[in-house]
């Protein structure tokens, strides 16, 4: 992780208010593998009694732009990202399962999750929304071929991404209701 990246410090200091161990990956060099290389992910998050988890978390403004030409539920990621996070998990084995950590930083008076769900960070507010790996990849569709970027439909996007305290909660063996994110 980068811990001047202000998203990946909050959801470490999410990690850290819970009391969830994990592991924050060094991500200063990227992982040689045969012939290719990996983007590292951020961290390892693990409880008892469920997988772990390989998170990549992308750090979005909520919404990201101010006036007429705001923009709420960015969730675009590079195909890299995917390819690595992918890999990780075929080298991990199937006690890991890979998700994307949307860490939105909350702007203006709308939110992507209810307000006891957001998360006070260093004088910002951040709402976290997971999506599995493979749940992304099949929906996600090319945004930007020169930057190599998908994005899923916001709709879908919105009907399978669920609030990262019920991800932990799934993960403890807790029973959550999956819950639909807010407009």
């Amino acid at each position: 992780m980068h811990r001047e990246n202000p998203y990946e410090a909050a959801f470490e200091g999410y990690l850290r208010s819970r009391r969830i161990p994990y592991v924050a990956v060094d991500e200063s060099k990227r992982s040689l593998l045969g012939d290719g290389s990996l983007k590292s992910l951020d961290f390892i998050v693990s409880r008892p009694g469920g997988p772990s988890w390989l998170v990549d978390v992308k750090g979005r403004r909520f919404p990201t732009a101010s006036g007429e030409g705001r923009q709420y539920w960015k969730n675009w990621s590079t195909r890299d990202d995917l390819r690595s996070l992918a890999a990780w998990q075929r080298l991990f084995g199937s006690g890991f399962q890979s998700v994307l950590v949307f860490a939105y930083d909350v702007l203006g008076d709308r939110a992507p999750l209810p307000a006891e769900q957001l998360f006070e960070w260093r004088g910002a507010l951040y709402g976290f929304v997971a999506l599995r790996l493979e749940d992304y990849a099949f929906h996600a569709r090319p945004i930007s071929l020169a930057w190599d970027t998908v994005a899923m439909p916001t709709a879908r996007f919105r009907q399978l991404a669920i609030p990262i305290e019920c991800l932990f909660a799934e993960q403890a063996g807790e029973s959550a209701e999956p819950q639909r994110l807010p407009a």
